[in-house]
């Protein structure tokens, strides 16, 4: 509210000098704070998503080596896939990175190799390093959902592994 005051001296007003309108802030900072209150009581937060991974109960039985792909995966976003266990891959070992044209494309080619040669469907060992990133496990499930890959699982890393990544200077 606006509010004039005039000056009094000795008991008598001066009605020559007037001092400047007083203006009270209290309704307008009550509705400022009524307005944030509103607003962040109306606003939706970000929803977190999580992204779905089922996990086999139970052994699903044996998966033969010629059906099988190894994706270690290493430091500096490089990730490492061979066909075949560690010890003796069928496969050169392929040092990719998680784009299209690396890890993708390696597991398409993978896919169509074995379904050519053994005419089953394919068996994905993901095994992330301890220089690997979190960050680079989802992408690789990502890779594996979006290739159509039907069947994946989380392993540790094994010493042989390790190895191979050594040589590819990615652990």
């Amino acid at each position: 509210m606006a509010e004039l005051v005039a000056s009094e001296k000795n008991g008598k007003r001066n009605s020559l000098k007037k001092l400047p309108p007083r203006i009270d802030f209290t309704a307008m900072v009550d509705l400022a704070f009524l307005l944030i209150t509103f607003f962040i009581l109306t606003t939706s937060l970000k929803q977190p998503r999580a992204m779905d991974l089922t996990m086999p109960v139970g052994p699903a039985g044996p998966v033969g080596e010629s059906s099988t792909m190894t994706i270690c995966l290493g430091k500096n976003n490089k990730a490492l896939c061979y066909l075949g266990m560690p010890e003796r891959p069928l496969s050169t070992p392929l040092l990719v990175d998680y784009d299209k044209a690396g890890l993708r494309q390696a597991i398409l080619n993978m896919k169509s190799k074995i379904l050519k040669t053994t005419g089953k469907s394919m068996m994905v060992v993901l095994k992330p390093s301890a220089h690997s990133l979190y960050d680079n496990l989802v992408n690789t499930i990502d890779e594996l959902n979006i290739t159509s890959v039907p069947s994946y699982a989380i392993a540790d890393i094994s010493p042989k592994d390790i190895d191979l990544l050594k040589q590819k200077n990615a652990y």
